[in-house]
């Protein structure tokens, strides 16, 4: 669900880590379990490794010291902020295929969701995510796919493009995404979309700020904990 999905959906060209996006039940953490042990992961860092912890939104961090990952950090969560409960995104995951193995990732749209936070690194990579999609399907646009660009793209121009392509939509979609009524090419060439843009991103920042708030005063909490043990 991190910074490996987005090579996937060919948004970046490298990642030292692996985030996970975890079923949180008692079978599948024994599992997952299961899986660090032949790493030889260890957890780093707070909190723990936790059913508790992770149904609360916190993630677990961990590094590999199994000499042919040696190093590699992986990221575990259960809950996210604004994103569905795993069930739906186990139903709507996208599976790459290869040779030997197959990936399951999050959907394109669940992975834009995932990105919304407060981290400078995740907004390019938003914007980079939808513009590959659209770049690569504007030719072959499905209603799926129009109101995902509508309502995910960042780059001005390619959303000014994106909103003459599909104008039926735009009343539909002005209710979710105000912003839209301004994608013209009048506003784009005085800067008024571009400010709109960065104000959306902004309230999306504050809204993860406020999110993450009372979970980084449990963190604490938990930390102040462990070094009493």
């Amino acid at each position: 669900m991190g910074g490996q999905a987005c090579v996937l959906y060919g948004a970046a060209e490298f990642s030292r880590d692996l985030d996970l996006a975890l079923l949180p039940d008692p079978a599948n953490l024994d599992r997952l379990q299961a899986a660090l042990a032949d790493l030889d992961a260890e957890v780093i860092a707070v909190p723990p490794f936790s059913l508790k912890l992770l149904n609360e939104g916190l993630a677990v961090h961990f590094r590999c010291r199994q000499p042919e990952v040696a190093g590699l950090r992986i990221d575990v969560m259960a809950q996210m902020r604004g994103v569905s409960p795993f069930p739906e995104l186990w139903e709507r995951r996208t599976t790459f295929a290869f040779e030997d193995e197959t990936l399951e990732v999050l959907a394109l749209p669940d992975l834009v969701a995932a990105k919304k936070t407060q981290r400078d690194k995740d907004w390019p990579m938003i914007r980079r995510l939808v513009d590959v999609n659209y770049l690569s399907h504007r030719d072959e646009p499905t209603p799926e796919r129009s109101l995902f660009w509508l309502r995910e793209l960042r780059s001005p121009e390619l959303l000014v493009e994106a909103a003459r392509a599909h104008a039926d939509l735009l009343e539909k979609m002005a209710g979710e995404r105000p912003l839209l009524k301004l994608a013209s090419s009048e506003s784009l060439a005085n800067g008024v979309l571009e400010r709109a843009l960065r104000d959306e991103e902004d309230s999306e920042r504050r809204r993860d700020a406020a999110y993450w708030k009372p979970l980084r005063e449990h963190l604490e909490r938990l930390r102040r904990e462990a070094r009493k043990a």
